[in-house]
C-alpha cells in the first residue's frame, strides 16, 4: 500500500513540476509577446509619424511649385486696393473740408451765407455727386480685392497646415473646389472644365482629399505643358456611381507608357527633371486614397493623355 502511495506521490510531484514549468514557460512567452507587441505598436506609430512627415514635405514642395502663381494672384487685387486707397486719400481732403465747414457753422464761426458760399466753391472744384459714386466704387473694389486675398491666403493655410488625420462627415466636393481655387492661377495655361455632381456625405479627412486633388491637378498641368504642340485641357469630374464616390482628373497631355504606369506609385519614382519633383506625390496619393478605403485607377496612353480615377465607399461612421 505504501509503495502504491509513493507512486501516486511521485506522479503528483512530476505533474506539479511539469505544470509549474508550463506555467512559467507560458508566463515567459506572454512577457515576450507583450514586449514584441509594444515594440510593434511603437513601430506602427513611428511609421505613421514618418508618413505624416512625408505628406507635409510633399505639401511644402507643392507650395514651392505654386509660389510664383500665388504671388501673382495676390499681387493683382493688392495693387488695385492700394491704388484705390491712394484715390480715397484725395477724396478725404474734400470730406475733411466739408466737415470743418459744418463744425464752423455749428459753433457760429461762420454764417449761413458764408457756409453756402464755401460749399458752392468746393462744389465747383469737386462734384459731390461724383464723389459719392467714386467713394462707393473705390470702397467696393477694395473690399472685393481684400476678400480675394483673404480667400487665397485661407486656402493656402488650409493646404499647408499639417493634417491631424482626423476624419469627419463631410462632402468631398469641398476639397475639390478648394484645390481648384488654390491652383486657379497655376492652371491658367490650360482649359479647365468641371462637372461637379452632388455627392453623399462620407467619413473623410478633407485636408487629405484636398492634397490628393492638388497633386493630381498639378500632374495633369505638367503633363499638358510637356505636350506643347496642343492646347492643354483638364477635366475634373465628381459623381456618385455604382455606390461609389468618384473623383476623376483627365488631361490630354503627354500620357505614360506601360513601364511608367507600372512604377507610378513607387516611392521616389519620377519622370520629372532633377529638382522639380520629389517622386513621392503619387505614392502619397495612393496611400491617402487607400487610407479612406478607396481605390485609385490610372488609364493612360503615350501622347494621348491620362485619366486618374479615385473611388471611395460611403462611410457613415
Amino acid at each position: 500500500m505504501t509503495d502504491h502511495n509513493d507512486e501516486y506521490q511521485q506522479a503528483y510531484l512530476r505533474e506539479r513540476a511539469a505544470r509549474m514549468e508550463a506555467e512559467q514557460l507560458l508566463e515567459d512567452k506572454s512577457r515576450v509577446l507583450y514586449a514584441l507587441n509594444q515594440e510593434l505598436v511603437k513601430n506602427v506609430a513611428d511609421l505613421e509619424h514618418q508618413q505624416q512627415l512625408f505628406i507635409q514635405a510633399e505639401k511644402m514642395a507643392t507650395l514651392g511649385t505654386l509660389s510664383a502663381g500665388i504671388a501673382h494672384e495676390i499681387n493683382n487685387p493688392l495693387a488695385y486696393a492700394m491704388s484705390n486707397i491712394e484715390c480715397l486719400k484725395g477724396t478725404r481732403l474734400v470730406i475733411d473740408k466739408l466737415l470743418l465747414l459744418n463744425e464752423q457753422f455749428m459753433t457760429g464761426s461762420i454764417t449761413a451765407n458764408e457756409l453756402k458760399h464755401e460749399v458752392q466753391s468746393l462744389q465747383a472744384l469737386h462734384s459731390f455727386a461724383q464723389l459719392r459714386v467714386d467713394i462707393q466704387e473705390l470702397t467696393d473694389d477694395s473690399h472685393e480685392g481684400l476678400r480675394r486675398i483673404n480667400s487665397i491666403v485661407r486656402n493656402l493655410l488650409n493646404f499647408a497646415r499639417p493634417s491631424n488625420n482626423e476624419k469627419q462627415l463631410a462632402d468631398m466636393t469641398d476639397s475639390v473646389k478648394n484645390a481648384l481655387k488654390l491652383l486657379k492661377n497655376q492652371l491658367s495655361s490650360c482649359q479647365v472644365t468641371t462637372d461637379l455632381n452632388a455627392l453623399p456625405l462620407t467619413w473623410c479627412n478633407l485636408a487629405t482629399i484636398n492634397q490628393v486633388m492638388v497633386n493630381l491637378l498639378i500632374n495633369a498641368k505638367q503633363a499638358c505643358d510637356v505636350a506643347s504642340n496642343k492646347e492643354g485641357h483638364i477635366q475634373v469630374y465628381t459623381g456618385f456611381v455604382d455606390d461609389k464616390i468618384t473623383l476623376t482628373v483627365t488631361d490630354n497631355g503627354c500620357g505614360m507608357n506601360e513601364d511608367t504606369k507600372a512604377q507610378v506609385f513607387n516611392p521616389f519614382f519620377t519622370t520629372k527633371p532633377v529638382g522639380t519633383g520629389t517622386g513621392m506625390g503619387m505614392s502619397l496619393v495612393y496611400s491617402m486614397v487607400t487610407d479612406h478605403q478607396g481605390v485609385i485607377e490610372i488609364r493612360s496612353e503615350e501622347n494621348q493623355g491620362t485619366q486618374v480615377c479615385c473611388y471611395f465607399p460611403v462611410i457613415s461612421n
